[in-house]
């Protein structure tokens, strides 16, 4: 449902957005592209998005790859810890809000080279 809502979100806003079912295949979306932005769920099955976004950090040096926003339905305290220090750059808590996400994505924007 939250996939599908960001979705929604994401194209009403003129944004166009692919759809990883595990951080494997997060990672293997990007070695095949450039992604600006990945909202990265916390809990998937296989790989999850803290070591998914480990493993995209070890990959890629931080100019050379996406900000990575984390989402999550554990809002609890200590959780924005955890996703920062596996190397995430943002936070939304589950249920998404459109300016929740609306902000993220601003500040993906702002981080761009001028032309890219």
């Amino acid at each position: 449902v939250n996939q599908k809502l960001a979705l929604r979100l994401l194209q009403g806003m003129g944004y166009r957005a692919d759809v990883a079912g595990n951080g494997l295949e997060a990672i293997q979306s990007l070695e095949r592209q450039r992604y600006d932005v990945v909202l990265m769920d916390v809990q998937m099955p296989e790989m999850d998005g803290l070591e998914a976004s480990r493993e995209i950090n070890r990959r890629w040096k931080s100019e050379q790859r996406p900000r990575i926003v984390a989402m999550t339905a554990n809002a609890m305290q200590g959780d924005r810890e955890l996703c920062v220090a596996a190397g995430m750059d943002d936070y939304i808590a589950k249920p998404i809000r459109g300016p929740e996400l609306v902000g993220a994505l601003s500040k993906a924007t702002a981080r761009q080279p001028e032309g890219a």
